[in-house]
């Protein structure tokens, strides 16, 4: 898998955590401390999230950070 086929997988478990959890993309950049474009170009896997901006992420989803890199969400 490449770097952009990797991040369109992180970007897709993220979206589909988030919208289980019925949070809004809003919401989730709220609690984040992002800003909402942030989190669409996240979602959308046009950037590349730090380490430190996943852990954001799964701790506002309240998942483990395992959740938002593995492969197997579908």
């Amino acid at each position: 898998m490449n770097e952009k086929e990797y991040l369109k997988r992180v970007a897709a478990n993220i979206k589909k955590i988030r919208k289980a959890k019925n949070i809004k993309q809003v919401e989730l950049a709220y609690s984040c401390g992002f800003e909402k474009q942030n989190m669409q170009r996240i979602e959308a896997g046009k950037t590349s999230p730090t380490l430190k901006t996943l852990l954001k992420i799964s701790e506002a989803l309240e998942v483990d950070i395992r959740e938002l890199l593995v492969s197997n969400l579908e």
